[in-house]
């Protein structure tokens, strides 16, 4: 079974995509799983470590991954992919509201945040339940976006997730990667126009005659048997694990590069400081 092994899977060397997580998955889901293996794979190569053990698939999951750019959900949804998960996604509903690439995702049950404090909280009850009813693994980043830290370490981030991950009794998955960064730059909070498309639309042109290499390793799911949802500070608690987790599992994929980034990105904010860094 795929999700037993623990092994290096690179671009052409990939095992054969069963999925037996839970639901069915829609042939329109399929079909962009697919279509997204051969995206990646024109934009560099994937190479993924670690799995997720097969038993932590019977039950409610989470799989909390660092986020450094734009192409990273690519990058994840293809490592996924590669060791037979078909996860879904918290996506702001902007996103889900577009018209081709939302009507997809919405086929893939992502889940749909809303801003304003009373659909937030409907979020998180619905991530809560279709967590329990273990559809699928639910693919969250606990950052909230992409990393503004200086070296591209994991952000402080916020509780949500360890509170979805406690209130569904859910076991959790650290995903660490690196090198979806140089596939496009960061851009801009906001389009509004060409200006704001351009730069990581050439910025991706010129990635791909580098082809960067793209590491995704899944961790060991994180202990947090002793806290409950119940218990105020064990949200904190659950998050801090959560991140160090991530944090100490990413140092190896990036050995040469400790504290700053080769790769230059004059688009992406620097203004944070990781707390999960030593």
């Amino acid at each position: 079974m795929l999700r037993t092994m623990v092994a290096l899977y690179r671009d052409g060397h990939e095992p054969t995509r069963r999925f037996t997580t839970g639901s069915p998955i829609s042939p329109v889901w399929r079909g962009m799983l697919e279509t997204n293996r051969g995206f990646v794979a024109l934009a560099g190569n994937l190479e993924v470590t670690g799995t997720v053990p097969k038993d932590l698939l019977d039950g409610p999951l989470v799989l909390a991954a660092n986020h450094i750019g734009v192409f990273d959900p690519f990058v994840l949804t293809k490592a996924c992919y590669q060791i037979g998960i078909a996860p879904r996604f918290m996506l702001a509903a902007g996103l889900l509201d577009t018209p081709v690439v939302g009507w997809g995702l919405r086929h893939a049950g992502a889940l749909r945040v809303e801003r304003g404090k009373a659909t937030v909280l409907e979020s998180f009850a619905k991530a809560v339940e279709a967590i329990k009813q273990a559809d699928a693994p639910l693919l969250v980043y606990p950052e909230g976006r992409i990393t503004h830290e200086r070296g591209m370490w994991p952000e402080r981030g916020k509780t949500g997730v360890a509170r979805i991950a406690l209130a569904a009794n859910a076991r959790v998955v650290p995903i660490s990667q690196w090198g979806a960064h140089e596939a496009a730059y960061w851009g801009t909070e906001t389009v509004t126009g060409w200006s704001d498309v351009k730069p990581v639309l050439t910025s991706f042109l010129r990635g791909i005659t580098r082809r960067p290499t793209f590491k995704v390793h899944f961790g060991d799911p994180v202990d947090l048997s002793d806290l409950s949802a119940d218990k105020p500070g064990d949200a904190v608690r659950a998050h801090k694990r959560i991140m160090q987790a991530i944090t100490d599992n990413l140092a190896p994929l990036r050995p040469d590069e400790p504290h700053l980034p080769k790769f230059h990105d004059p688009t992406r904010p620097t203004d944070t400081v990781s707390p999960w860094r030593d």
